[in-house]
């Protein structure tokens, strides 16, 4: 005889029994789920530690106060041409920039519809991306003399191998099920690339797109801080390199703070957008 299991039957209980499910942020709680604003509170806080610091010191000449480097750093926008470097060296970066991407593209695509293509790509960034850019100015002088051509010619080195290196991967991670699907639906060349790898690996492209960024930026302030002046005008590097000979400290910590500045614009802006576009959009990233 086989023994049943008794019902059991639960009577609901009262709200007021469950206790509190969900309950208001505090006004604290609230102002630390912004991101922007806890970030905003974080250069407050070292701006403060930066006064303090250099006030104890109390030595401009080692290290100027925040106060005195955001005097220079107006001074510079208002009167002394600032802006205008700064754009000198982002056109110069722009076009070594994109020409690196558009080199880097040709690269990975070759890469991945020949087998030649693999080679001479695991071949060249094998040989040439431990080399740092910093090293051809030399050779960039005797070939391009001193000038913009001098300046993208490093600044292509600079992007071209973290890009084609990232890209390649992302590449090589795509699932194979998607590869079927490609080439299921006849997509050979390009046009596979462009349907079915480049949204399977955009991660790993964005990935190197920033780093390929942050590697020119750095390229190009270090160039222009060796022979600076291009097509006749001098960027930030040269800005930088001048107000030291002059013992213009404060306004050498303004030239430093713009290319921060600068930096925290384009990541936190430019890629975030093309992030909140594409991987958020598409599901591949929280």
């Amino acid at each position: 005889m086989v023994n049943q299991r008794p019902e059991i039957y639960m009577s609901p209980k009262p709200f007021s029994a469950v206790g509190v499910v969900e309950k208001p942020l505090s006004w604290f709680e609230r102002l630390g789920n912004h991101t922007a604003l806890r970030r905003i509170l974080l250069l407050i806080a070292l701006a403060i530690v930066w006064q303090v610091y250099a006030t104890h010191l109390n030595n401009e000449l080692l290290f100027p106060t925040f106060l005195a480097t955001m005097q220079a750093l107006v001074t510079g926008i208002v009167s002394g041409g600032l802006l205008g470097k700064a754009w000198t060296s982002i056109s110069v970066l722009l076009i070594g920039y994109a020409c690196g991407i558009a080199l880097a593209a040709f690269l990975t695509v070759l890469a991945i519809t020949t087998r030649l293509g693999t080679d001479i790509l695991e071949t060249l960034t094998a040989m040439f991306n431990p080399l740092p850019a910093i090293a051809l100015l030399p050779l960039a002088l005797i070939w391009f003399s001193l000038g913009e051509g001098s300046l993208v010619f490093v600044l292509i080195h600079s992007v071209l191998w973290a890009v084609a290196l990232n890209t390649h991967s992302g590449f090589l991670s795509v699932s194979l099920t998607l590869r079927m699907v490609g080439r299921n639906y006849g997509l050979t060349g390009f046009a596979y690339v462009r349907s079915i790898l480049i949204p399977a690996a955009f991660p790993s492209i964005l990935s190197g797109l920033k780093m390929g960024w942050a590697f020119a930026w750095r390229t190009l302030i270090a160039a222009e801080l060796v022979f600076g002046v291009s097509s006749g005008s001098g960027g930030l590097g040269w800005f930088i390199y001048q107000n030291k000979n002059l013992l213009e400290i404060p306004s050498v910590f303004a030239g430093l703070f713009m290319v921060i500045f600068i930096g925290l614009i384009v990541e936190n802006f430019v890629f975030k957008v093309i992030e909140h576009a594409t991987l958020r959009k598409w599901g591949m990233q929280t």
